[in-house]
């Protein structure tokens, strides 16, 4: 072995010393001194060479001598014909100094190798990895159609006996047939969905009972033809329901499809023109068909409180959502408000002591519906108190309204303070959110055990999950809609204070816009009911009015209005502005001719945030969530941390091309 390593390493210095020679020779006719100076340069630089060759040489013997583990000749000569493949080479060089009989079969090239660069034998071949002291290639070498996993080593500093040559040594494990397998397994993975025709009932009432065979034989042929291509298997478990088991390899082309069958679906009408909807709940990366089952429950359950027609995808750790554009309809029954209302009387009866809490900078709806919630705990006969920023919100007209009356006395009270209050058997009664980071006080809310949300946004990826009660409605047009309801059946005509009514209405009006957006049957009747209950719709109108200044900072966002898509209005503000100035200023470009949705970014704080509004053609909730905001279809906002305006304005733009796209 000794022998093959000198011969492998030995300095070939022939032609080096013919060239010096034909100098030499050439340089006698001309000057006999300088003939005589370019023959003692040429011995010197051979004397070098061969010095330098040898130095190679033991040095190297002497590595290999290590790394054997001072072997006796037998079990070197079992290193040079190992079976694994080893390949020595100056890191850097990045010139091949040795490889065993396996590495060289592998490479096609035999003995050729040596004093190749590494990267003409293995083309690609990433040595950065030895450099950063890791033991391991972070990635699979392909190599001749084969797929190889790479340990080495490196030696150290002066183990060598010369510092500036350090070597590395590579092992070389073939592992094609493991990731084809590994890659096989992942592929068969199975992957469970729900399908659920959402708008089961209202199909059925829309057809005659002669011609519900047929409706619902048609929607069947769509969901068979759709699941036909991947083998999968799909079965009816529910009048209105299927499950639906394939494998991960088909999960790709359903998803790059974008779950095509929710527009094929709708090609399914009803007699009065009531077309079929459908929501899709899957689970993915599931460690058994039972956790398979849970994520798709989930899923499933998050697409219907979003609003339904639309598919959601839970893996091990996320939600992905699809669809999800049109108008939402209003499903709600009062039957489920009865049973709201029952529920949450029996929470507040057992409470000890009750918090209510909304988002941060709280809005009107926010502050109707805690309103609301109070008079239901002060029948109830419980002490109450709201949670808020009592500075920083959107609602000083009426904040300052409910705080002169004695009824409202030491009510309103910081995150901090109530954080520091809190007691066992508190029940936290969370309104116009469902997001734990939009809260006004998330170590309030982790900490109470017993929570209640009413809400009607559409849910997002993150959301409350410990509740005792979920009144979750995306089909309503505001919480205080929903708080309105409840008060119906938990308390007496004479309990709601005039003023409170008027706080819920004015969450009504706010969310509606007038009455114009979001609007249903149950909206007129809460808003009947509150006008009976002593709401002054004038004095409404008055909370809403701003001052001169105002106006004019809404002009001059307008004014900077740019159309995209030509029905998509944008304002990127490179100043700060208030945050009711923006979304108002948002709410004036719906007025435009022509304008279906309206952005408005601005900068605040270390961040930029954004406005959106929709008259309801754009779900401007899909495309804001993709910034990290929430919202509904028609109104929605967020915020985007350590960011431009300007890169928030591309990723505004990306983020509306992909939503049409889709």
């Amino acid at each position: 072995m000794n022998k093959k390593i000198g011969r492998i390493l030995k300095t070939n210095v022939t032609l080096y010393m013919l060239c010096l020679t034909l100098f030499v020779l050439a340089a006698i006719p001309v000057d006999v001194r300088l003939a005589i100076a370019e023959a003692v340069i040429a011995v010197m630089v051979y004397l070098l060479c061969r010095k330098r060759s040898r130095s190679t040489q033991q040095s190297l013997r002497q590595y290999l001598d290590r790394l054997s583990g001072g072997m006796d000749s037998a079990r070197s000569s079992n290193m040079l014909f190992a079976p694994l493949p080893m390949m020595v080479f100056s890191l850097h060089r990045e010139e091949i100094l040795w490889g065993n009989d396996s590495f060289m079969q592998l490479s096609g090239k035999g003995e050729a190798i040596f004093d190749m660069q590494v990267d003409a034998v293995v083309p690609q071949f990433n040595t950065h990895w030895l450099l950063e002291d890791k033991r391991e290639c972070p990635d699979l070498v392909t190599w001749n159609d084969r797929l190889y996993r790479v340990f080495g080593a490196v030696s150290r500093h002066g183990e060598m006996g010369q510092s500036d040559e350090p070597l590395a040594t590579t092992y070389w494990m073939d592992v094609t047939e493991l990731e084809q397998a590994r890659q096989t397994l992942e592929l068969t993975q199975p992957v469970a969905a729900i399908l659920m025709i959402d708008n089961y009932e209202e199909l059925m009432k829309a057809c005659p009972e002669s011609k519900r065979s047929a409706v619902l034989a048609a929607l069947e042929e769509k969901l068979n033809q759709w699941a036909a291509p991947s083998g999968g298997l799909l079965l009816g478990y529910d009048r209105d329901r299927f499950l639906f088991l394939f494998e991960e390899k088909n999960y790709t082309d359903y998803a790059e499809k974008h779950f095509d069958i929710l527009e094929r679906v709708r090609e399914v009408v009803a007699g009065e023109g009531v077309a079929a909807t459908l929501s899709i709940g899957i689970g993915r990366d599931g460690d058994s068909f039972e956790e398979l089952f849970k994520n798709a429950s989930m899923a499933l359950e998050m697409a219907l409180s979003r609003g339904g027609d639309q598919a959601v995808v839970k893996d091990r750790m996320n939600f992905d959502f699809y669809g999800g554009r049109s108008k939402a309809t209003e499903k709600r029954t009062k039957v489920k408000s009865r049973v709201m209302a029952n529920a949450l009387g029996e929470l507040i009866d057992d409470a000890k002591q009750v918090y209510v809490m909304g988002h941060k900078y709280a809005d009107m709806d926010c502050l109707g519906a805690a309103a609301g919630i109070c008079c239901i705990a002060r029948k109830k006969g419980k002490r109450v108190q709201i949670v808020m920023d009592t500075e920083n919100n959107a609602v000083h007209p009426v904040l300052r309204k409910l705080r002169a009356l004695p009824e409202y006395k030491d009510v309103f009270i910081g995150g901090g303070d109530a954080f520091i209050r809190v007691q066992p058997g508190t029940l936290l009664v969370v309104v116009d959110t469902n997001r734990p980071g939009s809260v006004e006080s998330e170590p309030l809310l982790e900490t109470c055990n017993r929570v209640a949300v009413i809400d009607h946004h559409r849910r997002g990826s993150s959301y409350i999950e410990k509740m005792a009660l979920n009144y979750h409605e995306p089909y309503a047009s505001s919480a205080s809609e929903l708080v309105t309801e409840l008060l119906q059946y938990l308390v007496e005509p004479g309990d709601l204070l005039h003023e409170e009514a008027e706080a819920l209405l004015a969450g009504l009006v706010l969310d509606t816009k007038n009455f114009t957006n979001r609007t249903g049957g149950r909206t007129f009747e809460a808003a009947a009911f509150l006008r009976r209950r002593g709401a002054d719709t004038q004095e409404v109108q008055r909370i809403f009015q701003s001052d001169l200044q105002s106006m004019i900072s809404r002009y001059d966002i307008i004014r900077q209005a740019e159309l995209y898509h030509e029905d998509i209005a944008i304002v990127a503000l490179e100043e700060e502005c208030d945050r009711v100035i923006a979304a108002k200023a948002a709410d004036e470009l719906l007025t435009l001719k022509g304008v279906q949705a309206s952005f408005v970014l601005y900068k605040k704080d270390n961040g930029v945030y954004v406005s959106a509004r929709s008259l309801g053609d754009v779900n401007v909730q899909v495309i804001v969530e993709a910034l990290g905001g929430g919202g509904n279809s028609t109104t929605a906002g967020g915020q985007l941390s350590d960011t431009t305006v300007s890169e928030s304005y591309e990723k505004l733009l990306a983020r509306i091309d992909q939503y049409f796209e889709n």
